[in-house]
């Protein structure tokens, strides 16, 4: 015993520290009490000290205790059991208030060996009070499942917005394809005309060369090269090879068309990042919105050098389309020249800038901070969503780059599109 330190005063601490101790012999008689115990227990010590442990508390788990107690005596080494694997030994009411379904004192026990010489005499049990660290560890455990079930209706939500934008997408795409229908048509049914008339005359053309082989054949050399004279063979022989010329070509565009109009109207999903040809998909775009643009303005490209660049290149399209179509509307209606829309690509440190200059009208400033807002509009009913500008803003955004715009009336508008020639982890 430290010097000192009386045994009146040791027992003193003993049964006024704020943990339960109480002492076992080897047949789990008690013979040592504290205050502690006796006060969350409510027997005293007067009433347990002497008895058999299991039979002052028969609720006590008999066969896990003595289990416990017969292990500490053969390996002369303490235990230990949590309360987060088994809540308490005595089931003892606690003073907190009651929150996340805990009505007892949470308790973790230590099991220590008291020795006399290399034996041990007796086992020492300690109950520590781990309530308020079980209720923490409710209220996190509460807590962790709020995250988790608000985590999952945000992925709900953001699937759900991932959803209507690209339905937004897929409708203003309808819409600008429906707006453009006519002029499609139009720019499919020129090849288509000349491609039909050709196919007739080429109809006549091979008729005329079968009558002139019968006539070689049936009716001898000078009939054949009187018939060769009128029918004019060396004019079919060199038309007739143009003619098949102007179909190819005429085909070629349609296809072209076509192919160009599959591609703007396609459905991106987030795996389709891509590296792309800006160049080319400016091309395809314009071929789509020719009609929109020959009757209002002249197209310039001034194309620098550009690497392909990582984007959705449908998406792109939809950008470069309304930008051009709003450039080519931008233009006074029945002016006595045509007007001038001006692309030019560059790529600087890291980024592709793509711009596309009209000379048209011009925005009115009061305009210019809304023109990327949804559903505004200047134009006529029936002539624009309204969307064109905000859709492509968020294209632009979701590829991690910008629009910038520069305007003034009655001289024109620029706008430039930036986008970075590579995404790191492109967004879904």
């Amino acid at each position: 015993m430290p010097t000192g330190l009386s045994l009146p005063l040791l027992e003193s601490i003993i049964d006024r520290v704020e943990v339960g101790i109480f002492v076992l012999d080897r047949d789990l008689r008690v013979v040592l009490w504290n205050g502690f115990m006796a006060n969350h227990s409510g027997k005293a010590a007067s009433a347990v000290v002497g008895k058999p442990l299991l039979d002052t508390f028969p609720e006590l788990p008999a066969k896990w205790l003595q289990k416990k107690i017969e292990s500490v005596f053969l390996l002369k080494n303490y235990a230990f059991t949590s309360w987060a694997q088994r809540p308490w030994l005595f089931r003892f009411h606690h003073n907190r208030p009651v929150t996340g379904g805990i009505d007892a004192m949470q308790q973790s026990c230590t099991f220590v060996p008291i020795m006399v010489g290399d034996q041990v005499s007796h086992v020492c049990v300690n109950v520590f009070d781990h309530t308020d660290a079980a209720i923490y560890q409710h209220r996190l455990q509460a807590a962790i499942q709020d995250l988790e079930g608000e985590k999952a209706e945000q992925q709900s939500l953001i699937e759900k917005l991932d959803a209507a934008q690209s339905q937004l997408l897929q409708a203003e795409k309808l819409a600008s394809i429906g707006q453009l229908a006519a002029g499609v048509a139009h720019e499919i049914n020129n090849p288509i005309g000349f491609v039909n008339s050709n196919i007739g005359s080429l109809d006549s053309y091979v008729m005329d060369l079968l009558r002139l082989v019968e006539a070689f054949e049936s009716r001898g050399g000078s009939a054949g090269i009187l018939l060769k004279q009128e029918l004019d063979f060396d004019y079919l022989k060199e038309d007739v090879v143009a003619l098949i010329r102007e179909s190819r070509e005429g085909l070629e565009r349609v296809k072209r068309i076509v192919q160009d109009l599959k591609d703007f109207s396609r459905v991106d999903s987030s795996q389709d990042w891509q590296r792309a040809d800006l160049h080319h998909c400016l091309d395809s775009t314009l071929n789509v919105v020719a009609n929109e643009i020959k009757y209002r303005a002249r197209v310039v490209k001034t194309y620098g050098i550009l690497p392909d660049v990582d984007c959705l290149p449908s998406q792109l399209n939809q950008v470069f389309m309304n930008l051009l179509v709003n450039a080519a509307q931008a233009m006074p209606e029945k002016a006595p020249e045509l007007g001038c829309i001006t692309l030019s690509t560059a790529s600087q440190d890291g980024w592709a800038r793509v711009a596309v200059a009209d000379s048209g009208r011009g925005i009115p400033a009061e305009n210019l901070k809304r023109i990327f807002d949804p559903f505004f509009t200047t134009k006529p009913v029936g002539k624009g969503t309204g969307l064109g500008l905000s859709v492509s803003y968020n294209i632009v955004a979701r590829h991690g780059g910008r629009i910038e715009v520069d305007s003034q009336e009655g001289v024109g508008t620029t706008f430039t599109v930036w986008l970075p020639l590579r995404q790191e982890v492109p967004a879904g």
